[in-house]
């Protein structure tokens, strides 16, 4: 029988990807189609995928696949083939990569769901066929050179907070599930208007442009593949660039550029910065924004509290991390204006 799990452990398939030769490319795609049974797809979509030494992240469920991943050069033609040869992924847009130095990934995980991104929705009614209008990176500067249209960002808090397209509505939120509920909230006397959602990649903004039409909004359009895509066309069609900043992402990256300018700043000495990183004390591993002086002052903690911990033996540090459960550890500015736009405060 086939392997269809990782055996080895996370730390020596690091330094197997840093020991690599061949450059590796990053991309991410996405579908909403019916996958009879995900579990069967997954073994099989594993197999195959481990045999061209693919790693990533991805998930699959009834209503389709999210999947982010880097690939050997010399057999990015085999995968695209492989893809075509499965009818509801022949054809499918990549995003690629804007910034990538190849050591995204250093595994490969397929997990079943019971949906593709977590939403909350339990509608029996809510369709989600009945989606908003793609728009291309061309349409979406057209569009937005209007004034009156709302361009809604569907992203979590942190990635807003280093990149963000002009003018975008930030939904301040940990999580898409608490997101979608809030948007319909703050634009509740908007459904008239032109809105335009987007994401990093599509996926979030295609679902949330379905569940707004869902909610009598008129006019809804997604930005087609996503922060990713626009930026790559930008550049291809010599389109002005819309987008501030860095598109936060999912992998060991953690960000790439796509405007030139840095609109967040550290969360320890308050200068302009953009680098994500994790407090370097395992017990916390804390997702925040540091700059170099302040990742040099503190070791790569989050504190000096966290820096003092990791002078500790390696048997004390596990000591403090005895029962200790850290759950989604992130920043969260925007918590403090949430509550000002949710109690009566219209856009």
């Amino acid at each position: 029988m086939a392997l269809l799990h990782n055996r080895v452990s996370q730390k020596e398939l690091k330094q197997q990807l840093f020991e690599e030769k061949e450059p590796r490319i990053t991309l991410s795609f996405y579908t909403y189609s019916f996958i009879e049974d995900p579990q069967d797809f997954r073994d099989a979509f594993y197999e195959n995928l481990n045999e061209l030494k693919v790693f990533g992240r991805i998930y699959v469920a009834q209503e389709g696949i999210n999947a982010q991943m880097s690939i050997p050069e010399s057999h990015f033609g085999k995968f695209k083939n492989y893809l075509d040869t499965i009818p509801f992924l022949k054809n499918i847009r990549l995003n690629i990569a804007v910034e990538d130095d190849g050591k995204s990934f250093w595994v490969l995980k397929i997990k079943v769901r019971s949906k593709i991104v977590a939403d909350g929705i339990n509608d029996s009614n809510f369709d989600m066929s009945k989606k908003g209008k793609y728009v291309d990176a061309y349409s979406f500067n057209k569009l937005t050179a209007d004034p009156e249209t709302i361009v809604v960002d569907m992203r979590n808090h942190y990635e807003y907070e280093v990149g963000h397209f002009e003018n975008a509505i930030e939904v301040p939120s940990d999580t898409f599930r608490e997101q979608l509920p809030m948007a319909v909230s703050m634009l509740e006397d908007k459904k008239d208007k032109n809105i335009i959602m987007y994401c990093t990649g599509g996926i979030r903004c295609e679902k949330a442009s379905a569940y707004m039409l869902h909610n009598g909004f008129k006019s809804v359009f997604h930005l087609e593949g996503g922060i990713i895509q626009y930026a790559n066309k930008i550049k291809e069609e010599h389109l002005p660039n819309k987008f501030l900043g860095k598109n936060f992402v999912f992998d060991g990256r953690l960000g790439e550029k796509i405007g030139e300018e840095i609109i967040s700043h550290c969360h320890q000495c308050g200068a302009p910065a953009d680098t994500h990183t994790n407090c370097a004390n395992e017990g916390c591993h804390l997702l925040f924004i540091q700059c170099a002086s302040c990742a040099e002052k503190y070791e790569g903690c989050c504190s000096t509290e966290c820096q003092s911990v990791n002078h500790l033996s390696e048997d004390e540090r596990k000591q403090k991390r005895k029962g200790v459960k850290n759950g989604i550890m992130i920043f969260n500015k925007s918590r403090k204006r949430m509550d000002g736009l949710m109690n009566g405060s219209r856009l």
